[in-house]
């Protein structure tokens, strides 16, 4: 899982998006009378029509972001006489310049963020308050107030100005390369968030990082009403949600307790969502827990302890007041969803919903939930929203996995080594492996993983994920593939890309795509071939269901956000409830009438809805995005394509979907595919 939401965005990426039909009355000093007669005399010496178009944009947008502290009208309109470049030549020149000490910016700072953050992100010695200090600091949050203070941000505004989603979607389709570029140096200052407000939500992100890392459930020490553990010892501390899905998945194999473990695991899930979970059995193996009558025993005697005090949901009410802290500075983007969606994703908030909701109201759904129910001879349960059955290890015991997967990866070093041989086997050439390979390094993570990537050339990107003391277990493993396709794609983007500008990903989505495109090749990459005739089939019933999952996850979490910004009063305590209440309802329209149990509150467990705000629909649409691109990979060279595709850097979404499959992004092959592949195995 990546982080979509690194810290170092908050501090230097700030904030793509000002109309250029409009300005922050709020912010600036530059009156109407002011910016015509700056034009006028602009239009004086720049007089190409390219020039004078661009200044017609960018004066104002320029204009909106001035403050009385950056100087009087008279010293604006002298300022923009002396940094309009209206000369090609001399445009490109500068374009150079800024991406080259941009990246010189950006790239350092996201280092030192790394090396603040090793003891928090990586396994080592136990934590301590002054690592979490450190964790939270943001080295960059004074940095935008700097170059707004040295009038470079106000260089960048007046020579490239911002072009909205709508006209990048549609002049994009025949721009070069450099106007791309240009458009993308529009897209860095746009608003003036100061450097407290950065901070602030850095911490609070920083912060619920680290709740969610340390969140552990140790299972050997679960048992059930006749005091029977479910769950070895060998088992371990699982995170939370991933590490107890990923186990709940895995149990799709055991014929004789896997119904068992899985119906544990859910009260378990569902005593964190409403912090009935005991304090005490968080991230320790001191006591035995019976979460299904939650009580606690400690060598045979009952003991009492104290529920978690929704601690939970003060972490995503302090991350919603971070965000809204910063809303007065994002006149055109004033809410959280606004900068999530419209400007950070490119694709609207209401076109998401849309989307999501037609895909899990499909009738589709019902069949393929027909195609489950007979494959497991039973009905359906809440948990099986996570159901595995579609990829071939679910046939496989995940112990003989783990030990094939320790045995191969039996230390960090080992994982490193192992890196080019997973590259050889997706058909990277030696020499295209090696390239990729020398610019990602592997750490053993705390977390459940992730992927960091680099910005600046020189620096490598980071895999982190789990490596006990006896090697890395199946799910690290699955866990680091996935990471790994990051890394891939981080590489590519910021290596192979032709402008600095344009490094990187449409959105956070995309890159998803490519991990999730390696992890459903995880068991080809331990030697398994499947010999099922319905493969193809499986695997696309199983991007679908995976889709269907994650989006309702993803409307329980955008509609949280609109609630908080409905009712930014609200306590920790009353935001847990109506979290519990807006799942139920999610899961009573879309889930319910397929899954079974009115009320479940099951869509409310996601780690990310805690530590990554409004993060969760980047899932179901790299799902989709994923399908597309698997449908263009069917019959060729997969490095090959992914060589050709991902250099191609940041444009929009449907301009990026356009080169790398032909096609705008939708739901429709995927929901065409899947009656295709449900008709097949109706048909043995």
């Amino acid at each position: 899982m990546k982080k979509l939401f690194t810290l170092l965005a908050a501090g230097i990426l700030l904030l793509a998006a000002c109309n250029k039909e409009k300005k922050s009355q709020s912010m600036s000093n530059i009156d109407q009378t002011t910016i015509e007669k700056t034009i006028a005399l602009l239009k004086e010496t720049a007089t190409t029509d390219e020039a004078q178009a661009r200044l017609e944009r960018s004066v104002p947008q320029t204009a909106a972001l001035w403050t009385a502290e950056d100087g009087t009208p008279e010293e604006f309109t002298a300022f923009c006489q002396e940094y309009f470049v209206a000369d090609e030549a001399a445009l490109l020149q500068l374009a150079n310049t800024l991406q080259h000490n941009f990246e010189s910016l950006y790239g350092c700072y996201n280092k030192i963020g790394v090396d603040l953050k090793l003891a928090v992100h990586v396994d080592g010695p136990e934590m301590t308050a002054v690592d979490e200090l450190f964790g939270a600091f943001d080295p960059s949050a004074h940095l935008d107030d700097d170059m707004y203070g040295s009038k470079l941000a106000f260089v960048t505004v007046l020579n490239f100005p911002f072009y909205t989603l709508e006209e990048k979607n549609e002049m994009g389709k025949s721009w070069t390369r450099q106007q791309w570029a240009y458009a993308r140096l529009g897209d860095i200052y746009t608003s003036r968030v100061p450097a407290s407000v950065n901070q602030n939500a850095a911490q609070a992100l920083s912060l619920a990082d680290n709740y969610i890392s340390a969140y552990n459930i140790y299972m050997g020490n679960l048992v059930d009403e006749q005091g029977k553990h479910l769950f070895s010892p060998e088992v371990g501390a699982l995170i939370t949600h991933w590490g107890l899905r990923d186990e709940l998945k895995s149990d799709y194999a055991d014929a004789a307790n896997g119904l068992a473990k899985q119906r544990m695991i859910y009260q378990v899930m569902q005593r964190i969502i409403d912090q009935t979970i005991p304090q005490e059995v968080i991230n320790s193996d001191q006591y035995e827990w019976n979460p299904v009558t939650n009580k606690l025993t400690k060598d045979g005697a009952a003991v009492k302890f104290t529920s978690e005090p929704d601690t939970r949901y003060q972490f995503l009410l302090d991350n919603f007041h971070a965000e809204q802290a910063a809303d007065k500075y994002n006149p055109i983007y004033p809410s959280a969803l606004d900068r999530a969606f419209n400007r950070d994703m490119e694709v609207s908030c209401d076109e998401i919903e849309q989307l999501f909701t037609e895909f899990v109201s499909s009738n589709q759904v019902k069949r393929v939930a027909y195609i489950i129910k007979d494959r497991l001879g039973r009905d359906l349960e809440p948990f099986d929203i996570w159901y595995d059955g579609f990829k071939s290890r679910s046939a496989i015991s995940e112990d003989q996995l783990t030990a094939q997967t320790q045995k191969l990866y039996p230390n960090r070093d080992a994982v490193q080594a192992g890196l080019p041989t997973i590259l050889h086997k997706l058909g990277f050439t030696p020499d295209m492996a090696q390239y990729i390979c020398s610019k990602v390094t592997v750490d053993p993570s705390r977390g459940a993983g992730h992927a960091w990537e680099a910005a600046m050339k020189g620096d490598k990107a980071r895999l982190r994920t789990r490596i006990g003391a006896n090697g890395m277990d199946y799910k690290g493993y699955n866990i680091a593939v996935h990471e790994f396709g990051h890394n891939v794609e981080q590489t590519l983007t910021l290596y192979n890309v032709d402008n600095y500008a344009m490094r990187g990903v449409p959105n956070t989505a995309f890159t998803e795509a490519l991990a999730f495109v390696f992890q459903t090749r995880d068991l080809e990459l331990l030697g398994y071939k499947s010999t099922d005739a319905n493969q193809e089939a499986l695997n696309t019933l199983d991007i679908f269901w995976g889709c269907y999952e994650i989006m309702g996850v993803a409307l329980v979490d955008m509609r949280v956000w609109k609630w908080m910004y409905a009712n930014p009063s609200a306590s920790a305590s009353e935001l847990k409830e109506q979290v519990m209440a807006i799942a139920r309802d999610v899961w009573n329209q879309y889930y319910e009438p397929v899954l079974g149990e009115k009320d479940s509150p099951i869509l409310a467990i996601y780690s990310h809805m805690i530590d990554s705000p409004l993060y969760l629909a980047n899932y179901p649409y790299g799902h989709i995005i994923q399908f597309q691109l698997e449908q263009q990979l069917k019959g060729k060279n997969i490095a090959d394509e992914i060589v050709r595709i991902y250099p191609v850097g940041r444009l929009t979404p449907q301009n990026w979907m356009r080169h790398a499959v032909g096609s705008e992004v939708s739901t429709k092959p995927l929901l065409l595919a899947a009656d295709e592949a449900v008709n097949a195995l109706e048909s043995k």
